[in-house]
């Protein structure tokens, strides 16, 4: 099921005002995306990384000091050439693969079972970090903006991902329309920016950033000289981390389906359209960055930063990130223009997460499907979003912000593992697709093309596993063995799931021996009070027609039990009434153990248990009576051969409650209560037409 709310009138009132309307599932073609959606909704994480990758390239190639700065623009142009071929690649996926599998389809197919659930596995904890990164560095941007936030970034981040999730809650088109116009404005921001920052470097008016001043005092070991095979060390640990800019990528390939049609050609569009918008804006802010003599050092280690005369920088010293001192710099006599560009940065970032928003509630129900996950995850709530998926990324994502104290540097350690991972198998999958096609295609113009399409692969397959290695090695210890780990984790667990699914439908296959009648049948109708609800499941239990029938009353009273018996004498009932002494009050003990008694004296009989209920209507009225019938049902359900029927009764107050649903338009299914042993039931559902 989707997610539920408490079934009474506040509770769905409560609902509709945080997801709005229900939506029927016809409806689903309408929160089909245009290309002009569908860009900010799957592109603001890989758009967003503009605001870190240059931030995580700098503090790399700071620990060897000022010096190295020289290398970042060479450092830029390598992860644009990583990010063009992945993007090309890609386009390859979404024309052969259109079903919204993405990765996981792809090596599935191709690769086999193992390899996709590997795929799966990297997917869904970069997701997870893609939120917990991108939310960490929003509210670091939020700080550097406003100053009484300073030292209360977890607390911003948590409610910036809740209210991600609210928003998603109430469906893609929805939401898509929502960060349509800050993701639009932030593109306006940064390129603006760096436009005007090039006009005035152009005309030798570019002032320095704030931090020119500083000098850095490189960390231990790395004073010059340096030797070579340090200084290759310490660019590929640069341009690891710079690769932070290529996660988001393959969420397009994921979501296809959102698309509207033609979906391939539209999915393709808009993956170029975001590489060539994230590799300009990243370039632009490199280059600026440098020409300004920007100084920046991993915030852990400030204690690299000095200042003109060689003292160490005041111990309150706040650093602001790149684009920051950019943004402070190029418009020095313009401070709308430096706080409008930080403001769509922060919210960019908080923006960015609903890429993985996207992504990762897709992918659970394939996984779903695939018998890999719960069931709940391939489920569609009221808006016809995958509401659990959504709920369950946004609870590990806090528990990660938490855990890390909301630091983008801590946190983009176990960044980009689990996404070079997937790029490389699904390239794997892609050259063996090609190859497997080019066995039976014999149109020489179609050959050309999967040739072509081939080579692209191949060409992505070797670079990405280039970068993988360099990330494993240069981030391993840093903390990229965290992500590993939980990669492992969800392997594990979607095998384990799998595993159990397999077994559980093994074991309801039906046979011949399904068929075979119970040899009699032994119904016992539970008595609180002698009250309709009991009178009503008496009747009913007659009418099935059991072999034996029975009421059985649990006696905690000898004065209540007493006038019970004396009652049920004066009405005369046909049926005769089984008394079971507790001497220590229990209820639900004696009435187990006496149905395990009836079984084990017939072992091929079936004992029916019939509860009275009866069912109110308002919130309230459930908060007044305990859980004992619910218990009595949990435990019910673990004994063999015993089966639990609840009869019904409505009370005044379920008949006004459905009414007026009926009158919205909207069923909401009222608690049901035991009689003397209240409950709420959950043995029937009622279905919704969204699910």
């Amino acid at each position: 099921m989707a997610l539920t709310f408490p079934d009474v009138g506040v509770g769905d009132v409560s609902k509709r005002i945080l997801l709005g309307r229900k939506l029927r599932s016809s409806q689903l073609g309408e929160t089909l995306l245009p290309k002009r959606v569908a860009l900010p909704v799957f592109a603001s994480d890989a758009l967003s990384s503009v605001a870190y990758a240059p931030d995580e390239i700098f503090i790399m190639l700071g620990i060897a000091g000022v010096s190295a700065y020289t290398w970042s623009w060479k450092i830029g142009l390598a992860v644009a050439l990583v990010m063009l071929t992945v993007v090309a690649s890609y386009r390859q996926t979404v024309h052969a693969y259109p079903s919204g599998g993405g990765d996981y389809e792809v090596a599935t197919v191709n690769l086999g079972r193992n390899a996709g659930v590997t795929v799966a596995s990297a997917l869904l904890v970069d997701y997870v970090l893609t939120v917990a990164v991108s939310i960490s560095n929003a509210a670091q941007y939020g700080a550097s903006a406003i100053p009484a936030l300073i030292g209360h970034e977890v607390t911003v981040a948590v409610a910036a991902v809740i209210l991600l999730a609210a928003v998603n809650l109430r469906g893609v088109r929805e939401s898509g329309t929502f960060f349509a116009v800050p993701t639009y404005l932030f593109m306006v921001a940064i390129l603006g920016m760096c436009a005007y920052g090039f006009m005035r470097m152009l005309a030798g008016d570019l002032p320095d950033a704030e931090s020119a001043s500083l000098r850095i005092q490189p960390q231990d070991g790395w004073e010059d000289p340096i030797s070579q095979a340090a200084m290759i060390f310490l660019l590929a640990r640069a341009f690891s981390s710079g690769c932070a800019a290529l996660t988001g990528v393959e969420a397009i390939s994921n979501g296809v389906p959102a698309f509207r049609k033609p979906k391939s050609r539209n999915a393709a569009t808009t993956l170029l359209m975001l590489g060539l918008i994230a590799i300009t804006m990243m370039m632009s802010v490199i280059v600026l960055a440098q020409q300004m003599s920007i100084r920046y050092v991993d915030p852990h280690h400030l204690d690299q930063l000095r200042t003109a005369t060689g003292d160490a920088v005041p111990d309150d010293y706040d650093q602001h990130p790149v684009i920051s001192q950019i943004a402070a710099g190029v418009f020095d006599g313009f401070p709308a223009g430096f706080y409008f560009v930080v403001t769509v940065t922060g919210i960019i970032l908080v923006l960015a997460a609903n890429t993985a928003f996207n992504g990762f509630p897709v992918l659970g129900s394939i996984l779903a499907r695939d018998g890999l996950a719960p069931r709940a995850l391939g489920s569609r709530g009221d808006r016809l979003a995958y509401s659990n998926g959504i709920v369950f990324l946004a609870v590990v994502a806090i528990a990660l912000i938490v855990a890390f104290e909301a630091q983008t540097t801590k946190l983009i350690q176990l960044y980009i593992v689990g996404v070079f991972v997937s790029f490389n198998l699904s390239q794997l999958g892609m050259i063996r697709h090609w190859t497997r096609k080019l066995k039976t295609e014999t149109d020489p113009s179609e050959r050309r093309r999967m040739l072509r399409s081939r080579a692209i692969n191949t060409f992505g397959l070797g670079l990405t596993a280039v970068v993988l290695v360099v990330v494993l090695i240069t981030k391993f210890f840093a903390g990229a063995w965290i992500a590993i780990l939980g990669m492992v984790a969800f392997f594990l667990i979607m095998r384990g799931i799998r595993r159990h699914y397999d077994n559980v439908e093994a074991e309801l296959a039906a046979d011949e021996e399904d068929k075979l009648l119970p040899t009699r049948v032994h119904a016992i109708v539970l008595v609180g009070k002698l009250h309709k609800p009991t009178l009503r499941a008496l009747a009913f239990a007659k009418a099935t027609r059991p072999n034996v029938l029975e009421a059985v009353y649990v006696s905690v009273d000898n004065a209540a039990t007493d006038r019970l018996l004396e009652e049920w004498d004066d009405r005369n009932l046909d049926v005769p009434l089984k008394v079971l002494h507790s001497p220590y009050r229990e209820l639900i003990r004696p009435i187990v153990d006496y149905a395990m008694e009836i079984k084990r004296a017939n072992p091929r009989g079936v004992v029916a248990v019939y509860i009275p209920e009866y069912v109110v209507g308002r919130w309230w009225e459930q908060l007044l009576h305990n859980q004992t019938a619910l218990r009595l049902k949990g435990r019910l359900l673990f004994a063999p051969g015993v089966m639990v029927t609840s009869v019904p009764y409505q009370l005044r107050s379920s008949q006004i409650v459905r009414e007026r649903e009926e009158r919205e338009g909207a069923w909401v299914r009222p608690g049901l209560r035991m009689g003397n042993v209240p409950e709420r039931s959950r043995d029937r559902q009622i279905p919704r037409d969204d699910e």
